[in-house]
């Protein structure tokens, strides 16, 4: 029951700090036309960044899942170590083959960004 009151307060803090951001990044027409071509290459940037960010906790909180109730089995039953071992090993893989799949992608984002259409619009 803590965890879903807690899941529900950290998902609402998340939104009302959203929602009262978009505020902070108004901007006037004039400045809107030049920030143009930076506003897809921002978000591009913020979601790279936010996906690389839930792969890591996500890939965090599974692998501490499955170390737990591996540990646990081979406490219960000391001789099921050999059993558990392999399994546990291949979870581990494919919860970090996840992670690493989110890095790529991110990579692969970030890669779409233009120095080129940045450096032009700031002045550079």
């Amino acid at each position: 029951m803590k965890v879903s009151k807690k899941l529900v307060a950290f998902v609402s803090t998340f939104a009302v700090i959203g929602l009262w951001s978009a505020s902070a990044f108004a901007q006037p027409e004039a400045a809107a036309g030049a920030a143009a071509g930076l506003s897809v290459y921002s978000w591009i940037a913020i979601a790279a960044g936010i996906g690389i960010g839930i792969a890591a906790f996500g890939g965090a909180l599974g692998q501490g899942n499955a170390v737990a109730a591996a540990m646990e089995g081979i406490a219960r039953n000391p001789g099921s170590r050999d059993q558990v071992f392999v399994p546990f090993i291949l979870g581990l893989a494919l919860i970090e083959s996840l992670v690493i799949y989110a890095l790529v992608i991110t990579y692969l984002l970030q890669a779409k960004i233009d120095a080129a259409v940045i450096s032009s619009v700031l002045g550079g």
